[in-house]
């Protein structure tokens, strides 16, 4: 038995190391890289609406600049804390409708057009997140 169990050991270790689950830890790196590039993709989200000087923005009834629209979406989404966790998280919870009456929020543009701020920002981080053509 002596001789036997020096052979058996690193077999024993390797298979209770792939049965055993993964350790949280170990895949920290990851998910920290993951969660900074889906904030990154919230900001940039917001700096777009910011960037929209001639449009209006429209929630509840009432009309906001485009600064102003993104200070409620920043706003928003510190309230929110852990419940987004992804750009798409941050449209449906913070950047779509009023919690208060449950009203889609409205951007129009300066040509009169009008589009729901959900329709806006899907197709802005669907086009973040397109892989860009070599």
């Amino acid at each position: 038995m002596q001789t036997t169990l020096p052979r058996v050991l690193p077999l024993l270790i390797a298979l209770v190391a792939v049965a055993s689950p993964r350790c949280a830890r170990c895949d920290a790196p990851s998910a920290a890289r993951d969660d900074e590039k889906e904030k990154q993709k919230i900001e940039r989200l917001i700096s777009d609406v910011e960037s929209l000087k001639d449009a209006v923005f429209i929630r509840n009834g009432t009309e906001f600049d485009a600064k102003k629209a993104a200070e409620h979406m920043r706003t928003k989404w510190k309230a929110a804390g852990s419940k987004i966790k992804t750009a798409r998280d941050f449209i449906r919870l913070a950047a779509s409708k009023s919690s208060v009456s449950g009203k889609p929020y409205l951007i129009r543009f300066k040509d009169g057009r009008e589009v729901e701020s959900e329709t806006f920002l899907s197709e802005r981080l669907d086009k973040l997140e397109k892989p860009s053509a070599k």
